[in-house]
């Protein structure tokens, strides 16, 4: 069966990077540094890729193992919180007040590591499936 959480989340996801998205490029081209900006993009370029492993999750879900396929959603959704959340905030940080919070960096490659443990589930969850 379809994996209706998975589908509306990668829907979610990829409506709001298409969201964050047009806000950087509008809005916040004025108020952030070129390094910035840059940055906010990475965090949207990731956030939109892994909506689309989402969609991707839910789809095949009928036809993969079951644990695996649902864990990989999981990390790939704690993914994008933490690896394009961190991005956004650390982008923003002067604008919004946050040039204190220094524990923000660790977070990026926090979240880098689980968009990999989820390529990689999908990866052996493929592996299982019979010809």
């Amino acid at each position: 069966m379809l994996n209706k959480t998975f589908l509306q989340a990668g829907a979610l996801m990829a409506l709001l990077g298409v969201i964050l998205g047009a806000f950087g490029a509008h809005s916040l081209k004025a108020l952030l540094s070129v390094e910035r900006l840059a940055t906010f993009e990475i965090g949207v370029r990731y956030q939109m890729y892994h909506g689309m492993a989402l969609v991707l999750v839910a789809l095949l879900a009928p036809y993969l193992p079951k644990r695996s396929i649902k864990i990989a959603g999981w990390f790939f959704i704690a993914g994008i919180l933490l690896f394009s959340g961190s991005l956004y905030l650390l982008a923003c940080r002067d604008i919004i007040g946050l040039t204190t919070w220094r524990w923000l960096g660790p977070l990026t490659p926090i979240g880098g590591v689980c968009f990999i443990a989820g390529w990689t589930l999908l990866f052996i969850a493929a592996r299982k499936v019979e010809k």
